[in-house]
């Protein structure tokens, strides 16, 4: 299991008190961006219980972006955390990996969600044109994050369908994520950031802006990407973790779909990304490799 659900409402919690206690020692007689939220139990109550605590689950914080005010639960902070960092994840994955199965709980955060205008909802065609309910940040759920610092300012956040034919794809690295942080949390390690394509690309398309096609390679070097055939292939998603000794390091992800061709396949096994495929396409990948006479690590999603 990737996260312990009790932890992060403890640091939620946490987080919202100091900064209700920060605004009132720096204005005083305003009134308090958090109200009625209670501490955090300490360690001595963190269990995966904490998760469906009623307590715990209807105590709010009211948060402001403006003039206006929302009225939240830590487990609705969270589900909108995750959705900035993503930009699109599907709700059957928060009910697996965020909710943990709690179904009514997880419909009653996005109802009050929807409700205030903070999250959108699509539907899109899934797997076999199945219908695949989706999620995304609102504009004003944006806005409330970065109003109120509940992210760190080098964590980028996204909202809206950008591209609705990429829909699909987009929210399946939300489920990559929890499998590879399952991972590096399995080696005692600690995920700090993480980078999706849209902001990799847009730091070396702005490069390539400043300093030409001609510097491809420092530029690649400066984003610890590498040039094969002439390109930067660029990851999905990239994570940034702590290893157990205190040092920064990532990972670059790439999921791997039947539409990809054995050359792009090839391109982005030698740009030394980490491959992932949904479940059921790992032989058809395995031997496109062999044809090719290439060899690497297959995750399963």
């Amino acid at each position: 299991m990737s996260r312990d659900p009790s932890r992060e409402l403890d640091h939620f919690r946490d987080a919202l008190y100091a900064k209700a206690e920060r605004e009132a020692d720096e204005h005083p007689g305003q009134r308090p961006h958090l109200e009625h939220c209670e501490r955090a139990p300490g360690p001595e109550r963190q269990s995966a219980t904490a998760a469906t605590d009623p307590r715990i689950a209807d105590s709010r914080g009211v948060l402001y972006d403006r003039d206006r005010g929302y009225r939240l639960r830590a487990s609705e902070i969270r589900t909108l955390t995750d959705l900035g960092k993503f930009r699109v994840v599907g709700v059957e994955d928060f009910l697996a990996h965020t909710y943990f199965g709690g179904r009514d709980a997880m419909q009653d955060d996005l109802r009050d969600l929807v409700r205030q205008g903070l999250v959108r909802k699509g539907s899109f065609a899934g797997p076999e044109e199945t219908p695949r309910e989706l999620l995304t940040l609102s504009k004003s759920g944006h806005r409330l994050l970065r109003a109120n610092r509940l992210v760190p300012n080098d964590q980028p956040i996204y909202h809206g369908f950008v591209k609705p034919r990429e829909a699909n794809h987009d929210a399946d690295l939300y489920a990559l994520y929890q499998k590879e942080a399952a991972r590096i949390q399995g080696q005692r390690g600690r995920p700090v950031r993480v980078l999706l394509d849209f902001e990799l690309k847009k730091r070396v398309n702005h490069d390539f802006a400043k300093f030409g096609t001609e510097a491809r390679k420092e530029i690649a070097s400066r984003h610890g990407l590498r040039v094969v055939r002439g390109k930067i292939p660029v990851p999905d998603m990239r994570i940034e973790y702590e290893k157990p000794d205190g040092e920064m390091t990532r990972v670059d992800l790439e999921l791997v779909t039947e539409h990809y061709r054995g050359r792009s396949v090839a391109d982005k096994i030698l740009a030394g990304f980490a491959l992932y495929t949904p479940r059921g396409e790992g032989d058809r990948l395995r031997r496109v490799l062999d044809q090719r006479e290439l060899t690497a690590e297959i995750l399963s999603l």
